[in-house]
């Protein structure tokens, strides 16, 4: 890590310094210029576990727009992402209109991203329709098995049990389960059992790196599993009233 200071006098003593950091930024790329369509993914994303973008730094990426959207609401944009936690750092943009809205309110501005990322679609709104209801579904479901590697960008849920990995999870994969979480391989990514409120859930590992576990909403972050003992071992996570316990298997 680089440490750069101001010049100094003989007399005067350092008033500040700047240093490099490693953190991690959520960058959220719109598709579509529709903030209520937005407002309803995130609110379904944080319902999945409550305070799950609590306080989450973001660069807001609107470089990937068709200029056919038109101009973005940027305060309106920021404001729908602060009620769901997350805190916009700066805006990644290309055209002209974006721009010239985050120099107006001092946001910083970032050059466009050449990766290659798919979008993710907007949920239009759903018409109800009349329907003959369908037969109750069993409470409790099949366990599901993933038998390939889970790449970073895939989300996979097991509603209704359990969710059973043989095989590693990428960072940036999200696992997700009403039931348990097994993991028999590293598990690099984020790993959310008993998101419907399940506190008797839990995770198994038999390589714990991840980015995020969870259970029934309650998460520890890879800033805290690194600090406990058992980082990179096979352990289960459990809940105890609203600590997360994490054993060794």
């Amino acid at each position: 890590m680089q440490t750069m200071s101001q010049t100094q006098t003989p007399d005067q003593e350092p008033v500040f310094q700047l240093k490099g950091s490693m953190l991690a930024i959520t960058v959220l790329e719109l598709a579509q210029n529709n903030l209520e369509g937005l407002d309803r993914q995130l609110a379904a994303k944080v319902a999945q576990a409550p305070n799950f973008f609590s306080n989450t730094p973001l660069v807001l990426a609107l470089d990937k727009l068709p200029p056919s959207e038109g101009a973005v609401d940027l305060p309106g944009l920021m404001r729908v992402c602060r009620q769901h936690g997350l805190r916009t750092l700066a805006i990644r943009a290309s055209r002209i209109e974006d721009i010239a809205a985050a120099i107006a309110i001092d946001l910083p501005v970032l050059p466009p991203s050449g990766a290659r990322e798919r979008p993710v679609e907007l949920p239009e709104p759903v018409v109800e329709k009349k329907k003959p209801e369908p037969p109750a579904e069993p409470a409790v479901k099949p366990t599901k098995i993933i038998t390939s590697p889970v790449r970073g960008g895939q989300q996979i849920y097991a509603q209704g049990g359990d969710l059973v990995v043989i095989s590693s999870v990428s960072p940036g994969a999200e696992l997700l389960a009403d039931g348990n979480i097994h993991v028999y391989g590293a598990m690099r990514g984020r790993a959310l059992a008993g998101i419907k409120g399940n506190t008797k859930a839990r995770i198994f590992c038999q390589q714990m790196t991840a980015e995020l576990v969870s259970i029934a909403g309650q998460y520890k972050v890879s800033e805290d599993l690194r600090r406990d003992p058992l980082w990179g071992a096979g352990v289960q996570v459990s809940l105890s009233g609203d600590v997360l316990n994490i054993t060794r298997l």
